[in-house]
């Protein structure tokens, strides 16, 4: 796994840190305790946890899927190939996400305050959730209402239910739809209903989500 963070990093330190802008923090590596930054435009540099990365930017924790910042008081979670800005007040919150060797973009994900990798699926009417993730979050889905939902295997049960809360990077929205299915969802989709909210933008290898007003 440290092997794959190593190639991941090195691949992501010739496509990532050309793209990243001023203002911007960036993550292009990422182990136990320390994390692999691109700070506005400038050459890769480790931090260690507890770190002052920037004038108004702190590294409070790492592990070896994602990085947590402290930007002007604020904690954003970001992955390896994901990025923040640290615009000016009043500016629309965004952030960037890197396509990965599958040619799909992902995103690490807080709901209800927990984190988890969403694949980004513009094909999805509204996030997609398996039941297995749902009861770790805490989400009582067998609340919801009931509908039925096409997968590989035929026809199967799924539940509609709201999302209290779910942020990517420093986009958060509230009470969003999603459904939560108990068979044939082998990982969460990040859908249309957290997506529609946003604006999108593709620049070659990189998505640009920046949250509506």
């Amino acid at each position: 796994m440290r092997q794959f963070a190593l190639a991941s990093s090195l691949f992501l330190l010739t496509t990532f840190s050309g793209v990243v802008q001023a203002s911007d923090i960036g993550v292009v590596g990422l182990f136990p305790g320390k994390a692999v930054l691109v700070i506005d435009g400038s050459s890769p540099k480790t931090f260690s946890v507890g770190s002052k990365v920037a004038d108004d930017a702190k590294l409070v924790e790492a592990n070896s899927t994602t990085a947590t910042l402290e930007i002007k008081g604020k904690r954003q979670v970001i992955g390896i190939g994901e990025y923040v800005s640290r615009s000016a007040p009043g500016a629309s919150s965004s952030v960037t996400l890197k396509v990965n060797p599958d040619g799909h973009f992902v995103a690490q994900t807080q709901v209800n305050g927990s984190m988890m990798t969403m694949l980004v699926d513009t094909g999805a009417t509204m996030i997609a959730l398996p039941a297995s993730e749902a009861s770790r979050l805490g989400v009582d889905y067998k609340k919801g209402q009931m509908v039925m939902v096409n997968t590989a295997n035929g026809p199967a049960p799924a539940y509609r239910v709201k999302l209290n809360t779910v942020k990517v990077g420093d986009i958060e929205m509230n009470q969003v739809d999603a459904l939560v299915q108990e068979a044939g969802l082998p990982f969460a989709l990040l859908g249309m209903s957290f997506l529609n909210r946003t604006e999108m933008r593709r620049e070659g290898e990189m998505m640009v989500l920046t949250k509506r007003f």
